[in-house]
């Protein structure tokens, strides 16, 4: 299985409002940039969306470690915090309904293709790649703004 890493960010002006993904992909001495941007919609979409586009981007099954610095998706997936939503009925802890499920369920069918690690970065640290993903996120909101 082919082994990529890949680094995502989210950003939104305002929250809600305008916002900005970005991810970049690697794979061997390959480096991929992808990004976009949505008028109305928050942070944590962002970020999920973020994940979610670069997964959709991986042309055959991988293992991916991926980099990002939005606790709620890393510690959604190392916590577990996504089988107890299921099992729930899409209903929080605090007997709420989640937000984003169409993403969470999409990201939910490619982690069946893809064998995924996820990584917390502290975000705004000067790490690279994160830096870069913030970067083209914040390109994004600017397009739409």
């Amino acid at each position: 299985m082919d082994k990529v890493i890949i680094y995502t960010d989210g950003a939104c002006s305002k929250n809600p409002g305008p916002g900005g993904w970005a991810a970049v992909l690697t794979y061997k001495n390959a480096t991929k940039e992808i990004s976009g941007g949505k008028k109305e919609t928050t942070n944590n979409e962002m970020e999920l969306t973020a994940v979610l586009e670069a997964l959709k981007a991986l042309k055959r099954p991988c293992e991916v470690e991926l980099y990002s610095d939005s606790a709620y998706i890393v510690n959604c997936f190392n916590n577990n915090w996504i089988g107890k939503w299921v099992e729930n009925g899409w209903v929080t802890s605090k007997k709420e309904p989640v937000k984003n499920q169409e993403i969470w369920e999409e990201l939910l069918k490619l982690m069946e293709v893809h064998k995924v690690t996820f990584f917390k970065v502290k975000g705004h640290a000067n790490v690279e790649l994160n830096e870069r993903c913030d970067a083209l996120a914040r390109v994004e909101v600017a397009k739409i703004k």
